[in-house]
């Protein structure tokens, strides 16, 4: 209950939604066609993940970086020797 008053009144998507009807700037008939796209994308996307075939066991370790060359940062190192940059 407190957490569901709490999304009511700080969801930033609800507010903008609140404020946009409030100052006329959209209809609640284009918030629901938004709506409607926005929940045939997602649903689109949900099902296309669920369906998708599991890789390899071969193709699960590539693409993973390990050993990643070292990132010099002048004078973060407390023993590496400073050059001079004149």
């Amino acid at each position: 209950e407190e957490i569901q008053e709490v999304r009511s009144k700080s969801d930033p998507i609800s507010l903008l939604r609140e404020r946009m009807l409030s100052n006329n700037m959209a209809s609640a008939e284009e918030f629901k066609e938004m709506d409607v796209e926005i929940r045939k994308e997602v649903d689109d996307a949900a099902q296309f993940a669920t369906s998708d075939p599991e890789p390899p066991l071969e193709d699960l370790c590539n693409h993973v970086f390990s050993n990643n060359p070292p990132l010099d940062v002048r004078g973060t190192h407390p023993w590496s020797i400073l050059k001079s940059v004149s």
